[in-house]
């Protein structure tokens, strides 16, 4: 998915353009979704990706088979195009893990750009994980095993939710006060619901069980007097980032298992902006508190899609395959603040205030939400297919500083 919703070309630089800017550049990696291959099959048809990617669908495959205790070949899934379900959740995720650590590697390898050279990380739900990775704090295989571990009971919790979108047109959402009719609901004891993202100051992903989410409609007035969409999603999601997780003990298991998990004892280079936390948060000593409470707390994508402007990032390269909610997130942001500055004076300066008066309260205090328009953003996999590439200018700067 592109950033914007049009069809325009997408600005790709070239390769020494793309590691010059690597200081003003983030990369974004994104989760489970319910389509998981993207353009994976060209990449492990190309002469110099192919094998990249091999290796890490080999490994992925390896720890998903000795977890689930069972055979699982990911290079034969993405060769013949056979993408994943809830019924193969635990292979999705390794696939998608994989793929993005493969992609990482290709630019090293065959492209000479490091991410350890970028500004910051961050990733939405398994792609923090993927970004503890890349960023070497965990070893891909010790980052893995838990969530294969857990997968089969948050595949199972799925049966029973439903996602929806909560958005307001005009004002912004009290995060403190949808939480507290999450609760209200709660306590009837026939389902729970909770927020599991924080997307932008007007909207907000709700997951819940059974109907829950009809309840929350129906009470949804009484949070503001604007009014507000509710918007299901038709797919089935594992309902992780909200306390339904809670049922089948799935946080404190994973923070049992973490004990022994190798790894995590070291800051991530580069920097990881937690969703967790909503900030720029792992340290030495604390990857395991955080990822700990990654399983039942919301995400905060909005956190990180402001920290980004803040941090005057020219260029964010989205990770993995075909990335989705990070992008759209951008995208839709960036044509609200294009629409808004598109007549600074007269009548239609005030009807584009007046139809986003949650944007227009916040581009005063944030002045650098007016530069969403403006930062580049480039699908990684679409931009190494697009790259023209021979055996001789493949390069590997640790082989060279070794």
């Amino acid at each position: 998915m592109n950033a914007t919703d049009d069809d325009s070309p997408i600005d790709m630089p070239g390769r020494d353009e793309l590691a010059a800017e690597l200081s003003n550049t983030a990369f974004a990696f994104r989760g489970y979704n319910v389509t998981n291959l993207g353009r994976s099959s060209e990449l492990l048809a190309h002469k110099m990706y192919g094998p990249i990617l091999e290796e890490y669908l080999i490994r992925g495959a390896k720890l998903c088979s000795e977890v689930k205790r069972r055979p699982v070949d990911l290079i034969a899934r993405v060769r013949e195009q056979r993408d994943t379900s809830l019924a193969t959740y635990d292979e999705a995720i390794a696939l998608v893990v994989s793929v993005e650590m493969a992609q990482i590697e290709m630019l090293k390898r065959v492209h000479g750009i490091f991410l350890s050279d970028a500004s910051f990380v961050f990733g939405f739900s398994l792609g923090e994980i993927a970004a503890l990775v890349a960023a070497n704090v965990i070893e891909l295989e010790a980052a893995l095993r838990i969530p294969l571990m857990m997968s089969d009971d948050a595949a199972e919790l799925a049966g029973d939710v439903t996602l929806g979108v909560l958005f307001s047109r005009k004002g912004e959402l009290s995060r403190k006060d949808v939480h507290r009719l999450c609760q209200e609901i709660n306590l009837a004891g026939q389902g729970v619901i909770g927020v599991s993202a924080y997307l932008a100051p007007n909207s907000m992903l709700l997951i819940g069980q059974g109907d829950t989410l009809d309840r929350f409609k129906k009470e949804m007035k009484s949070l503001t007097d604007e009014r507000l969409f509710l918007r299901r999603n038709e797919h089935r999601w594992p309902p992780l980032h909200t306390p339904i997780v809670w049922q089948r003990n799935i946080n404190n298991r994973s923070q049992h298992l973490m004990h022994t998990m190798p790894g995590g004892l070291q800051a991530p280079h580069p920097p990881v902006f937690s969703l967790v936390t909503g900030t720029i948060g792992y340290h030495e000593s604390n990857t395991r508190e955080i990822i700990g409470r990654w399983v039942d707390e919301p995400q905060h994508l909005w956190e990180a899609v402001d920290h980004t402007l803040a941090k005057g990032i020219e260029t964010v390269i989205h990770v993995g395959p075909q990335p989705n909610i990070i992008p759209a997130t951008f995208g839709r942001l960036a044509a609200n603040v294009a629409n808004q500055k598109k007549d600074s004076r007269g009548m239609r300066a005030l009807s584009t205030i007046a139809n986003r008066p949650w944007l227009g309260a916040l581009l005063p205090k944030r002045a650098s939400l007016l530069r969403a328009p403006d930062v580049r953003q480039l699908n990684l996999e679409d931009w190494l297919l697009e790259q023209t590439v021979r055996p001789s200018e493949a390069t590997n700067r640790e082989s060279v500083e070794s």
